[in-house]
């Protein structure tokens, strides 16, 4: 009896730690029937050892035995209230006979227990025989009391059997916290068999109902770090206040409430802390799984999109080349006598369905690009030849314009791995904008060895553009702000295609501008070799 009277604080601080608890989980979620349950089986279990705590510490017999009936208040009702919540739990749904039949035998074991001797007679260890009738209600009474235990186990079991994720990980806490309970929990009853006990053994509730609470709050247990702080905060202040029950002086009595108040400060201070962090958690989640579903409907869009523009450039391509032979065959006489005025009305059909082609044929690029059907034929070339051939092929038409093209041919020119089509691609589409967006002055193109590759610079004296703009160039449709009063008819498709040729290659591409009005430099640097 010395070491249950030294440690019968045990049992109170169970009782306390497990009715909050279940309190906080069912105030998170009241109206939901699962956390209702968790929080009446949380509240019969802190009846059992708050009654066990007064059983410890009564005087008198006839206390001890009063007590001693009010801890079965609690007990009769456990065995139904944790079947009942992992019916819920387990989503099992052919048991209400059972569940019912659980709930009559309560209130049957109930009014037993209160109401006359034939259950509890006696403190400890009861005047049972063998053939007794308290002994046969008790015998009875244990085998209801193991049988929904053992029901709630196997539905666990069954559940966890057939599930994945997230859940199975919440499960298997729980039959570790159930074996904790089956296997320590029901040493309470050893003392109505004369066998004594340690009143640690009250304390295996609240590893259980611990565990639970962890695998009912919401997933990733962002509540549960408000739960834990509540209880813990709670319980200082209980043993704080209680503190002051035990002061010797009115001078010690003012200083634990000043104590106990300066406590509660920082426990609201803290708690309210705790939530707003967790808030900002959930939030942050909730926004991170919206971002994810938005992400995905986004690339499904982007995917229809894709495959779109690959069937309606293919379907617009076929007539539009057609259009192109028989404007050909027109221009050209085969049809009749063409007089000066229709060829030059020829020719402007001729430059319009041309332009039209080459847009068509940049949606094939980009669909070619996205869905990785894009071919790339690489072997060494003379990037110095490369460059200067397209440079040529500029001269005329950057005179007309009133530019000066400035292209010098350097020595020891770098033999590249790369695909010839593609990067002649990129330095034509570079030059063609140096040309389009430059009124006045020079254009300088540069090849030069540097970093294990080569780099390619185009630089113009002409829009310039800001730095918004240098940062979204390459991007799919973008056209500079600078841009879109002239040259109507680009795309912003241009600079995006380059730009994923340079990344097959391995490479970067690149924008500056000094701002607007200053001009620009586009270029791109890839390695000699395509590692």
């Amino acid at each position: 009896m010395e070491i249950i009277s030294t440690y019968s604080f045990l049992p109170l601080a169970g009782s306390f730690l497990v009715f909050s608890l279940g309190l906080f989980v069912w105030l998170k979620k009241s109206r939901e029937w699962l956390h209702i349950i968790f929080f009446l089986y949380n509240f019969t279990l802190s009846i059992w050892l708050f009654g066990t705590f007064m059983l410890f510490n009564a005087t008198n017999e006839i206390d001890q035995l009063y007590w001693d009936r009010f801890i079965y208040i609690g007990v009769v009702f456990i065995p139904v209230f944790l079947y009942h919540f992992g019916l819920i739990y387990c989503e099992v749904k052919n048991q209400d006979k059972l569940l019912i039949f659980g709930y009559i035998s309560a209130f049957i074991f109930l009014p037993l227990t209160q109401l006359s001797d034939n259950f509890v007679s006696g403190l400890y260890h009861y005047s049972w025989g063998v053939h007794s009738i308290a002994g046969i209600y008790h015998h009875i009474f244990l085998f209801y009391f193991f049988f929904y235990f053992a029901v709630f186990f196997t539905n666990l079991i069954n559940r966890y059997k057939h599930t994945t994720g997230i859940l199975k990980t919440q499960i298997k806490y729980f039959l570790i916290g159930e074996g904790i309970l089956d296997f320590i929990g029901p040493l309470a009853f050893l003392p109505a068999y004369g066998i004594p006990i340690y009143p640690v053994i009250f304390l295996s509730a609240i590893p259980f109902a611990g565990i639970l609470a962890y695998a009912i709050i919401k997933y990733k247990a962002l509540n549960f770090q408000t739960i834990a702080t509540e209880i813990g905060v709670s319980f200082l202040n209980v043993l704080t206040v209680g503190q002051i029950f035990f002061s010797r002086s009115d001078a010690e009595v003012v200083l634990r409430i000043s104590f106990w108040l300066f406590i509660l400060a920082i426990s609201i201070f803290l708690v309210r802390s705790v939530r707003r962090e967790v808030e900002r958690r959930e939030e942050m989640a909730k926004l991170a799984e919206s971002l994810e579903k938005a992400n995905a409907q986004l690339q499904e869009l982007d995917k229809q999109k894709t495959d779109f523009l690959s069937i309606a450039a293919h379907q617009l391509r076929t007539p539009i080349s057609i259009a192109s032979g028989y404007l050909e065959l027109l221009n050209d006489g085969a049809y009749g006598k063409v007089t000066l005025e229709t060829k030059q009305i020829f020719g402007n059909m001729n430059e319009s369905n041309g332009r039209l082609i080459k847009l068509i044929d940049s949606f094939l690029d980009i669909t070619r690009l996205e869905q990785g059907r894009t071919k790339y034929d690489f072997a060494e070339h003379d990037l110095n030849a490369l460059v200067g051939g397209v440079v040529k092929e500029f001269e005329v038409r950057a005179k007309q314009n009133g530019l000066n093209l400035i292209w010098k041919a350097v020595t020891n020119s770098p033999m590249v791995y790369c695909d010839e089509e593609k990067i002649r691609h990129v330095v034509f589409n570079f030059i063609d904008n140096a040309i389009k967006y430059s009124e006045v002055g020079n254009i300088k193109v540069e090849l030069y060895p540097e970093n294990n590759g080569a780099a390619v610079r185009v630089r113009d004296n002409g829009l310039g553009f800001s730095k918004i703009d240098g940062a979204n160039f390459f991007q799919k449709f973008y056209r500079g702000e600078n841009v879109k009063g002239t040259n109507v008819n680009g795309t912003g498709l241009g600079l995006f295609v380059c730009s994923k040729f340079i990344e097959a290659h391995h490479g970067k591409v690149w924008a500056h501008s000094e701002g607007l009005g200053k001009g620009a430099e586009f270029g791109f640097w890839i390695p000699l070799h395509n590692a």
